[in-house]
Parts: C-alpha cells; structure tokens; sequence
C-alpha cells in the first residue's frame, strides 16, 4: 500500500511537470528565443529548484495544515491521490480545464469532513487567497501594460541595445515562473504522502521535485508546442508581464505555504492585458466564465469524490453514492447550461487563451 501510494503521487508529479510547469517556458519557445529542447531544459531545472529550495511551506500545509497530520493513513492518502486525479479526468472529458492545486487541497477538504478535522482558520487563508490573488494579477498586469502603452517606455525599449536584452529577459521571466510553480504545485504530489509521514519533507520535496522536472522534460513537449504556437502573437514585453506577474505572487504565496491557482493568476495577467487593450469588452468573453467555471468547480468536484470514496471504501458507508451521482449530475449540468448560454460570446483570441492549461 505504502510503494502504491508513492507510485500515485509520483505519477501526480511526472503529469504536473508535463502540463504547468513545462508551459511556463512557452513565451520563451514560441517567439524562438529558444529552441524546444533548451526550453525544456531549463525549466526542468528551474522548477527542481523551486521545489527543492523553496517547496517546504506548501507541502506542510498540505501534509498537516487544513487536516490533523494523522489523519492521513496510507489508505486515505492513496484515495486522496486518486481523487485529484479522477478529478482532473472528468475535467478532461468536461474540456474544464482544472487547477492542480484546487483539486488537491478539496480532496484534502473531503477527509477533514469525513472525520469533522478541518482547521477552518488555515483553509479561510486558502481560500481568501484564491479570491485574491487573480484580482491582484489583474491589476499589476493592468498598470503594468499602461506603463508600457507611455511613449517614452514605447521609445526605448525599441532602442536596438534593449532589444537585444529582452530575449534575455523573457527567458529569465519563463525560468522564475518554472521556478514559482515548483514551489507552488510540487506539494501537491508529495503534500499527503509527508502528512501520512511516509515521506519527510525533505524527501517529499526532492523526490517530488525530481518528478515535476522530469515530466516537463520528458513529456512537455506537446504542452510546450501548444502554448508556444498560441503564444506568438504575444509581443516579448507582454511576455515578460504575464510571467513576472504570475511568478512573483506564486512565489509570494508559497513562502507563506498557501496553494495556489496558476491557472487563474495567469489568466488574469492575460485579461489584463487584454483589458488595456480592448477595453471592458474582454471582460465580456468566453475566457472569464472559464475562470469562474474553474475556480468553483476544481475543488468540489475533487472534494465529492474523496469524502464519497472514503465514506464507501475505509468506512464502509454507502449512502454517499447517491449524493455524488447528484453532485455529478448537477455539475455536468451546470457546465452544459454554462457552454449554451455563453456559445454566442465572442472567441477567445490566441492571447487570451495561450497559458489557460497552467495549474
């Protein structure tokens, strides 16, 4: 049970590398500052550093600061595990693209509830950082673009000596990023197998750490190729917005051991951009409903499904069956109705979408 546990969580960490992280280097390959191979190279690097220099906070929180740490006995880790994963597979086949973080820290919610374990005060720092933190990026990416929009910044960064600095700048940014989102999301992995002290902290963050780099470098081409094609239009310097941006509030909130979404952060970075841009109208479209349809739906999805499967499987109670078929149907139904109201809304631009898979 122990080895299936570690297997699970390490496979978490290999498919966390391959989607998030790896797309932190996209700015940097699809303007062909750097070829795919070295893309992939340095951000499997940077988010091993992150991980295993920084990831310490998350992963206590995650082992032992929304449940009691001994809460988490071999068996409800694995199914904790498991529910993150289904999670993110009935997003899949929903096309909801979910936070890593969010699925976690619901399954994580689910034990506390089966066994009346919550630390309320831990979560509502969670979860007040989750509404936070994307309106935080919004407005730096908002300020941010306008300075840029000045003439005189205009100017000089088309100086030729500038211009030959900012490809430097943009990989800089896209190694931060990689860096944040190792501090950030390796918990997710490790986080329950340090709770159930199957692991140490040190160990959880380094061999979590390995697996992260080891999924971006392995398996994130396809997720480097995607956003590096949708992200070219991008000019570098909204480039280096959108990763400084998402990569210092990560970072900011990894050193007090809060999850967070980078899916959302990043998003927000986009629109505002996008709302220097086109105005109000880009709060019009698909692109915002996605971010709301993500942020609600990531954590009670994974939250039903892990207090479900312990209820059934550990306390052999079946009642909960019922009420996940009914949690199923009402947020399958919610995401129907959601596409069918919102089909009209203008597409998406490429800007807008290019870094929505990051979690």
């Amino acid at each position: 049970m122990v080895i299936l546990a570690i297997l699970i969580a390490l496979f978490f960490a290999l498919n966390i590398g391959a989607s998030g992280a790896a797309a932190s280097m996209g700015i940097a390959y699809g303007t062909g500052v750097v070829k795919k191979g070295m893309a992939l190279f340095l951000c499997a690097i940077a988010v091993f550093l992150g991980a295993y220099l920084g990831g310490g906070e998350v992963v206590k929180t995650l082992g032992s600061g929304i449940v009691p740490g001994h809460t988490f006995t071999v068996s409800v880790t694995i199914l904790v595990l498991l529910s993150a994963a289904l999670s993110l597979f009935l997003a899949n086949i929903l096309g909801i693209p979910l936070s890593t973080s969010e699925v976690v820290v619901g399954a994580i919610v689910g034990v506390g509830i089966v066994y009346q374990s919550l630390f309320f005060d831990k979560l509502a720092w969670i979860l007040l950082f989750w509404v936070l933190t994307p309106f935080v990026a919004f407005i730096m990416a908002v300020v941010a673009a306008m300075i840029l929009k000045i003439k005189k910044i205009k100017k000089w960064l088309e100086k030729p000596s500038i211009s030959r600095i900012l490809p430097f700048i943009v990989i800089a940014m896209g190694m931060f990023e990689a860096f944040s989102a190792g501090m950030n999301n390796v918990a997710n992995a490790v986080g329950p197998l340090v709770g159930a002290e199957i692991l140490s902290i040190q160990s959880g963050i380094f061999w979590g750490g390995l697996f992260v780099a080891l999924g971006a470098l392995i398996l994130g081409k396809r997720v480097l190729e995607t956003n590096g094609k949708k992200i070219t239009s991008i000019r570098l310097e909204d480039g280096c917005i959108i990763s400084g941006t998402g990569a210092s509030i990560v970072m900011a909130a990894s050193l007090f051991g809060i999850p967070v979404p980078l899916t959302q952060i990043t998003t927000s970075s986009i629109i505002g951009i996008g709302f220097v841009k086109d105005g109000i109208n880009v709060l019009k479209k698909k692109i915002v409903i996605q971010l709301l349809t993500v942020w609600v739906v990531s954590p009670i999805i994974s939250m039903a499904l892990s207090y479900s499967l312990i209820q059934i499987i550990i306390e052999k109670n079946f009642y909960p069956i019922f009420l996940l078929a009914m949690a199923l149907i009402l947020i399958v139904g919610g995401v129907l109705v959601m596409k069918r109201k919102f089909v009209s809304l203008p597409t998406q631009t490429s800007k807008e979408t290019s870094l929505t898979e990051k979690s």
